[in-house]
């Protein structure tokens, strides 16, 4: 695919070229993310002003806009210095003023001369009762009506870049549009009633009603939908390119995964069954499986990552679980030890600890394939550490590991396997957004004995109570978590209230009861902090929010976390996950400071109602929008100028369907639908796509 089909050069030409860009003009656009005539067009407006005349002021639901014929009758000049200048007119119906500050007498009397009839355009607001037009945007004579427009649009504005140089850049970059071949499935289009692209992007700049700059009109969704398509294509190269990198095909006689479900107390779940059979059925294709195993906390992901490993052991190969953490690593290691016992199979961990004759046996073991399945820490993508047969790579967490980590490990093992696992919970719009290259598995239930968790907002002022009910708790050997504020601006300032709880609760509960971890201390001095609480010498852990992710300590009951209002939804979420892993009953005890902002009320409030992430995600989505949701900065989410994850979640779906399905029927894009494909990725700069299809 050789460079940018030439039907699109006029709109990636030099901004400049647009009539009332200059070179400062040009630079206060690029703050709104407008760098030539193309990004103009996907600057879309989102208000729009209705001038279409009215025969009085009379009746209007004010404040509004409102376009009127008036006669002009008297001039107040300001009766103090730097007072309003005020025109009496009259309208039909009703007389009113004309208010303008810091104006010349002399300018406004040739303006509106009195006895004249004007046409006039502005905002009209009461005031003590009394309608007032203030600096109109329009005063013209009846003969000129024709210059206003109806229907304005009201686009998002920069410093130094006005409505009226975005609309007369936004008309010259629409007279710039080509006709276009159609991209988007033709039944779809008939189906949900869309313009063509042409036709969508000319309306969307001239809207007639408020109900056209809204997400939901079809000019939007169309829009909206080639954006997403574009971005699903993208996604669905990159996931054949990876699937036709060949893998290796492992399958097992199931024998082994059998022994640890027959020992097991409890029968797994169906999801648990279904991600099973998914993922077994992945490995046993001759292509590298890409999958994403999605789970809420205390689904059950460590059984079914489990059984994936054991199919690549039946299989003759190795597998390899990786955890961002020495701790999660240790943890991983002790969950899974019993159920390697059951199956009679050799496991190992290997971490930055590892060293001299220790390490250099593990290593030689790993190689000749004597250690079947092995547990690690990023320790694991050092040079020597090479496997005999390496079938299947675990990522635990994938946000604190980037993509490029996980290619290194499928190098270690050529074509190995890869499974992602998250514990946190993603809406599907953003799943896809976020993972669309991958097939994703979802554990939506709940395993049988546990118990569900009693959930408390509790005002700060009671905190003496809590601190009590804590000291009973303590006595009966329970465990418990406190997690301090999050302090934004330092991490010092986060420690130093972590230190002050840590102190007080000590001065209550007794000298070896208080454990303490923050992001400040020696990685050492955490593990170990952390180690006395597992191994309950410890029955009190104060920390910042380094333990959100993975910790399991089935004794620990209490959750108390200290300005929950300060905390998002999928944070409080992930806290209140770790209580309530073992068969005794837990609680959560959500400390905040009144007065609590709406958002901090509904936050709390959905945390008392439910204990589904899956539904505290969406809520988190629709409070906080895409990007903060996963932090757009470390996410790789994409940044879509007119698709809406929140409000047109459903659009990301359809784009996935159906890009892979073209991508089935024409892998190479080279039919009449995948060459006008190929025009959409140059328009919507998909350079990644362009490049997997010139390699391809």
């Amino acid at each position: 695919m050789s460079g940018r089909p030439e039907i699109l050069f006029p709109l990636f030409g030099d901004l400049e070229s647009l009539p009332g860009v200059g070179p400062k003009m040009a630079q206060n656009m690029g703050a709104l993310g407008i760098e030539k005539p193309r990004d103009m067009l996907f600057h879309l407006p989102h208000a729009m002003i209705d001038r279409r005349p009215v025969s009085s002021v009379q009746g209007q639901q004010l404040p509004a806009t409102l376009t009127v014929e008036v006669k002009v009758l008297s001039h107040r000049p300001p009766q103090r210095k730097g007072g309003p200048f005020r025109v009496f007119v009259e309208d039909e119906k009703t007389a009113f003023q004309i208010v303008f500050f810091h104006a010349r007498g002399p300018w406004l009397e040739a303006q509106l001369p009195v006895g004249t009839q004007r046409i006039v355009s502005g905002k009209v607001e009461l005031f003590d009762g009394e309608a007032q037009m203030v600096h109109p945007e329009f005063m013209v004579a009846p003969g000129d009506a024709g210059t206003l427009p109806e229907h304005e649009p009201v686009y998002p504005l920069a410093a130094g870049v006005t409505q009226k140089t975005l609309s007369k850049a936004a008309i010259a970059a629409l007279a710039r549009v080509p006709d276009l071949p159609e991209w988007a499935d033709t039944e779809l289009i008939k189906q949900e009633g869309w313009p063509t692209f042409g036709a969508a992007i000319s309306d969307a700049h001239s809207p007639k009603s408020l109900a056209d700059v809204v997400p939901t009109s079809k000019t939007r969704q169309r829009l909206a939908y080639d954006e997403l398509l574009a971005h699903q294509i993208t996604l669905a190269l990159a996931r054949a390119q990876e699937r036709g990198a060949h893998g290796i095909a492992s399958s097992g006689d199931g024998g082994l995964r059998q022994k640890v479900l027959t020992a097991l107390p409890f029968a797994p779940t169906g999801a648990q069954v279904r991600a099973m059979e998914e993922i077994a059925s992945d490995m046993a294709l001759p292509r590298r499986m890409n999958r994403l195993l999605q789970g809420d906390v205390g689904a059950g992901k460590t059984l079914v990552a489990f059984a994936a490993l054991l199919t690549a052991v039946e299989a003759g190969g190795q597998g390899v679980m990786m955890a961002p953490t020495e701790i999660l690593a240790r943890q991983h290691l002790e969950g899974l030890q019993p159920m390697a016992a059951q199956a009679g199979v050799r496991l190992e961990i290997l971490t930055g600890r590892d060293k001299g004759p220790v390490r250099a046996e593990k290593l030689s073991d790993l190689q000749s394939g004597k250690i079947q399945i092995l547990v690690g820490t990023h320790a694991v993508f050092q040079r020597d550490v090479l496997f005999g047969d390496l079938r299947l790579a675990i990522v635990d967490e994938q946000h604190r590991f980037g993509v490029r980590q996980r290619l290194e490990l499928g190098e270690k093992g050529k074509g190995a396997d890869v499974l992602v696992m998250t514990a946190t919970p993603i809406p599907r719009s953003l799943a896809l957004a976020q993972y669309g290259d991958m097939d994703v598995s979802v554990l939506d239930e709940k395993p049988p004995g546990r118990t569900p968790i009693k959930t408390a907002a509790i005002p700060s002022a009671r905190i003496d109570d809590v601190i009590s009910k804590l000291q009973a708790a303590v006595v009966e050997g329970k465990q418990c978590y406190w997690v301090c504020p999050l302090v934004e601006e330092s991490e010092t300032v986060d420690m130093t209230a972590a230190e002050e709880r840590f102190k007080r609760l000590r001065a209550i509960l007794g000298e070896g009861a208080v454990g303490l971890v923050h992001g400040q201390m020696p990685p050492a001095d955490k593990d170990a902090a952390m180690a006395r609480f597992v191994a309950g010498q410890t029955l009190i852990l104060v920390a910042t929010t380094v333990i959100e992710v993975g910790v399991n300590v089935p004794n620990a009951t209490i959750m108390v976390i200290e300005r929950a209002e300060s905390f998002g939804l999928a944070q409080l979420h992930q806290l209140r996950g770790r209580v309530g892993r073992g068969d005794q009953a837990s609680t959560c005890l959500l400390i905040y400071q009144p007065p609590l902002t709406e958002g901090g009320e509904r936050r709390l409030r959905i945390m008392r109602e439910t204990e589904d992430g899956f539904r505290i995600a969406e809520e988190d989505l629709a409070i906080r929008g895409a990007g903060d949701m996963i932090g757009t900065a470390q996410s790789g989410l994409p940044k879509f100028r007119v698709a809406d994850l929140e409000r047109q979640a459903g659009l990301m779906q359809i784009a996935q369907t159906d890009a892979r399905k073209l991508l089935a029927e024409d892998p190479e894009l080279n039919g009449p639908r995948g060459q006008a494909v190929r025009v959409l990725l140059w328009l919507m700069e998909q350079d990644r796509a362009i490049r997997l299809i010139s390699v391809g």
